[in-house]
Formats: structure tokens, sequence, C-alpha cells
């Protein structure tokens, strides 16, 4: 009896590793739709998490597994900004500035306008606490100046000791004050400002839980509650808190976060963003490994009809950034990091 199960058991076995490393693997075969082209620019990027340009001809990467920041020229060439930095996140750029969001750190350097020298770094924030789940992720910059800094949960489900995990951060570039933007935002990766909108950010809930929560596209509400940890399967949007404006394939990793510019050849409006989906490993059947379209309306800020793929079969994407000319770069995991770009098939 035993030797017509072991065959069995072995198989699953081969086919749940199998289904675990694909993602990962160099096998994918990206898929676009038609009257769009995609290719590979550059590879081995080690752990890209953030893709920045700070003009046409530089785009700035982080390497989380490297710990070190650097930039692409238009021939791939590189060049080190930073290193020694610990699991690196994302960067925010201004005038005379580069903020720097890694492991429960936020710095702030000044640069000469051309990123020819980065030097005088200032520690803003320091022992926001990493250890468990998530960490400190997307940093960006709101019209009014103000920083938004992403703090991920210590946790899958808890009562945090420290406010300043599972939320939204406001922070004075300058002075290093800080404070509590948003709560109840469990692992929130990236997030983008909407002109006639407002601040969008992506949310990866709860895991454990069967088909709840759905991956959330969430509009910021200045002191607003976004629920975790105190949503259910019964209970998704806990009374007092605030509901996504889009949702997407529960543990499936809403990641990285852009909005398309209105010279973009890919489709959607000036108020259409697009948001990359890893995949997860809390799932049976794989999902994910995709690029999300998501139209929201200019006036209301809700999901105009329904959120849909753009492009699949990605591996592992995570950082999306439009460059100027409006193509759609982002970043894989796996095979070392890849660099795509997708633009018109003229």
């Amino acid at each position: 009896m035993l030797r017509h199960i072991f065959p069995v058991v072995s198989l699953v076995f081969v086919l749940f590793v199998a289904r675990q490393i694909y993602p990962y693997s160099s096998f994918n075969s990206p898929d676009v739709p038609e009257g769009y082209k995609i290719e590979v620019v550059e590879k081995n990027l080690g752990g890209p998490t953030c893709l920045e340009w700070f003009d046409a001809s530089t785009l700035i990467v982080c390497d989380r597994d490297d710990g070190k920041i650097f930039t692409l020229d238009p021939n791939m060439n590189r060049s080190i900004l930073i290193t020694g930095l610990d699991r690196p996140h994302d960067v925010a750029i201004t005038e005379d500035n580069i903020f720097v969001s890694e492991a429960g750190k936020l710095s702030r350097y000044s640069h000469d306008g051309l990123l020819g020298q980065i030097q005088n770094r200032t520690v803003l924030i320091d022992g926001i606490k990493t250890w468990g789940n998530h960490q400190t992720t997307a940093v960006n910059i709101l019209p009014n100046g103000t920083l938004v800094w992403h703090s991920g949960s210590t946790c899958n489900v808890c009562d945090e000791d420290d406010q300043r995990n599972a939320a939204l951060l406001w922070v004075n570039g300058s002075t290093g004050e800080h404070g509590v933007l948003a709560s109840g935002v469990r692992n929130s990766f990236d997030g983008v400002w909407v002109p006639g909108i407002g601040y969008v950010f992506t949310d990866n809930g709860r895991d454990w839980d069967g088909d709840h929560p759905d991956e959330e596209l969430n509009l910021l509400a200045e002191g607003g509650d976004y629920g975790w940890p105190n949503d259910t399967p019964s209970n998704p949007y806990p009374k007092g808190s605030i509901a996504p404006v889009a949702t997407w394939t529960p543990h499936s990793s809403m990641n990285g976060v852009a909005l398309r510019p209105p010279n973009s050849p890919l489709p959607g409006g000036n108020t259409t963003v697009y948001a990359t989906v890893y995949g997860s490993w809390n799932s049976i059947i794989p999902q994910g490994q995709e690029i999300v379209r998501i139209d929201l309306d200019s006036s209301s800020g809700e999901v105009i009809g329904t959120t849909s793929v753009f492009a699949e079969d990605l591996g592992t994407p995570v950082p999306i950034a439009f460059h100027p000319n409006g193509d759609l770069y982002f970043a894989v995991f796996g095979s070392n990091g890849k660099l795509y770009k997708i633009s018109a098939d003229i």
C-alpha cells in the first residue's frame, strides 16, 4: 500500500516545489496585448525594489540584496551612488536632496543636481522595528513637500507595540519630525500621487485566512484607519475603517504602483495607474506575476469599470516606473533581477 502512495506524495511534493520556484526562474514567457512589445533591457540587478527616473537618461535602482543604490544610463552603464545600506527599498528625489528608505531607517543625502556627488548623510528617523514580516518601504513626496513613508507590520496579525508600524507616516524632510498619517495599513509597498484625486497606495492583507482579504488600492485620508488587524472574513471592513477604492486577488501581493503619464502609449487616461502583482506562496494555484491596470474616476477616485490584467507571466515584478517618454519599465526578483520595458510595437 505504501509503495503506491509514495509516488503520489512525491509527485505532489515535486509539483509544489516547482510551483514555488517557477516565478523566480527564467522560464517565464512575458505576455502583453497586441500592439505592444516587451523586452529585457538589463539583467543582474540583484534584488531590485525601486526604479526612479532622475531624468530621461538616468534611472535610479535600489538593490536590496546588495545594500546599494546605483544608476543606469541609456547604455545600461552603472554608477554606484550609495553602498552599505540595510535592505534599501526606495528613494525620493528633490532638487537638492535624495531621501533613502532602508530597514527601519530614513536618511537624507545632498546631491549636486547631476547625481555626481552624493554626500552629507543625515539620519532623519531610526529604530522602527523591522523584525518579523515586513519593513519600512516606499518614500514619496506629496505636493506640499511632506514625505510619506510606508512602514510595514511586524507580524501577520497582532497589536503593534509601536504605532509607527503598520502605518503610513508623514515626515518633515528637513527636521525628521514625523507622525502617523494613516493606520491599519498592514503592508503597503508603494503609493503615488494622482492629481485631482490624491495619494493612492497598495496594501497587502493577512495570510492564512482563505480568500480573505483582497489585496487593496486605497485612497489616503489623513488620520484614516484602514482596518488591520481588526478585519475578518465576516467583517472585512470594520466599522470606522476606510474601504479600498480597488481590490485584487487575495494573497497575490500588489506592490509597485505608477501613474500613467499623458504621453504614454499604454492604454488609459490621466488618472490611470498601473500596479505590479508579485504573486504569493500563500496559495495552491499560482497567481500574480502580472501588471494590472486601474482606471480611476477623476472626480470620485473610484474605479471605472474593473481592474484588468495588462501583462502576465512576468515572474515576480516589484518596482514599476514610467519613463518621461511614456514607456513603462519594471523589474523582477529572481534570475538575479531583470529590467523590462513595455512600449508600443510600431
